[in-house]
């Protein structure tokens, strides 16, 4: 069989993709990062933020972390703005005029799309988090610190198979539970009930009880324990079941998936936030390929409007994508659907966008 590897034409086609791509990142984030600026700006003034911290700790993390984001629809953006320059310039046509498929003229887009989904998976669900860490922490401090989040309330969860524990509220701040209860069970049954005044967090898995009581039930029989303060190990920390709002942003790949799954062993309900951003890592791979074909067969033929009826269809669809994901994401997190069908909605609906707009493309 033959080998058919990459001629001149993909390799143009790759460099027009990957340099464009680029441009386009460079543009928009540098006027993001321009109004960025003009926005905080006051902030960093009253906060006091240093010079060093803004540029080291924020912006060096603020745009990786965005460029990733929105790197599929960059990649859309991209495609549409260098493709329909080809088709203005009749080069589109010179090219399928030879006997070159409009399917074989998709292999270096593919290509090109393919580079960019993977290094952008690599980013986002390893390198971006830990940086994340950073930026977020940043702007805890410097520009919303009335954000951060110290305390919730009512919290109740499994620590294993037989131990329920219950907060009646938690402050982060001096690592404080008030109206402390654990149950221990065997199978359905009671055994022991504990209830304390307060609880103190001191370090990893080690807590101090203070002004408790132990009721410890065997069938009809009832022994009751009292006391000032004991220690004990929990297997627990604070951040198991305070969850920030961006959490979910600053772990990697493996520790998110250990935490649903921790979490959803132990019975806890705030979840949703770190199941979509799990599944949205993989569905932001493969939008990048159905988000070029889209925009390759959408560009590729020469229409009256010029390039600027396309871009104009391009940033509808780009819109259209957006509103998907921030309602597919509002429905998971705060309704019943799935989060990974909310993660994976707004591919499956430009599934059969892509397709149609493919059947419509020259040959």
């Amino acid at each position: 069989m033959k080998k058919i590897g990459l001629t001149k034409i993909d390799m143009y086609i790759i460099k027009k993709f990957l340099g464009t791509f680029i441009f386009m990142i460079a543009l928009i984030l540098s006027i993001s990062v321009v109004f960025d600026i003009n926005e905080k700006i006051d902030k960093f003034m009253s906060n006091n933020a240093p010079l060093k911290a803004i540029v080291f700790d924020y912006y060096l993390n603020f745009i990786p972390y965005y460029a990733n984001l929105f790197s599929p629809l960059f990649i859309f953006i991209a495609v549409i703005f260098f493709t329909s320059k080809l088709a203005s310039n009749s080069e589109v046509i010179a090219i399928l005029s030879n006997g070159i498929g409009f399917t074989r003229l998709l292999r270096p887009y593919m290509i090109s799309a393919a580079i960019i989904a993977l290094f952008s998976f690599v980013m986002s669900g390893y390198i971006i988090p830990p940086a994340n860490e950073t930026r977020i922490d940043f702007e805890q401090t410097y520009v919303n610190p009335d954000r951060k989040k110290t305390g919730d309330r009512d919290i109740q969860f499994k620590v294993s198979k037989n131990t329920n524990i219950y907060f009646e509220s938690f402050d982060m701040g001096s690592n404080t539970g008030r109206n402390f209860s654990i149950d221990q069970f065997d199978g359905r049954a009671l055994v022991s009930r504990l209830t304390a005044r307060s609880i103190v967090y001191d370090s990893l898995y080690h807590w101090t009880i203070k002004d408790y009581e132990v009721r410890e039930f065997d069938g009809l029989k009832e022994t009751i324990t009292k006391g000032e303060s004991i220690d004990t190990i929990i297997q627990v920390i604070p951040n198991d079941f305070i969850v920030a709002k961006y959490d979910q942003q600053m772990m990697t790949n493996p520790q998110l998936k250990r935490h649903v799954k921790s979490q959803r062993e132990r019975g806890l309900g705030n979840i949703q936030a770190f199941e979509i951003e799990y599944h949205s890592r993989f569905a932001s791979v493969f939008s990048a390929f159905i988000l070029t074909i889209i925009g390759a067969s959408l560009s590729a033929r020469k229409v009256k409007g010029g390039m600027g009826l396309n871009i104009g269809i391009g940033l509808v669809l780009s819109m259209g994508y957006i509103l998907f994901m921030t309602v597919s994401s509002s429905f998971a997190v705060k309704g019943n659907m799935s989060p990974m069908l909310a993660a994976w909605i707004p591919n499956i609906v430009f599934v059969f966008i892509a397709f149609y707009i493919f059947k419509k493309a020259p040959n």
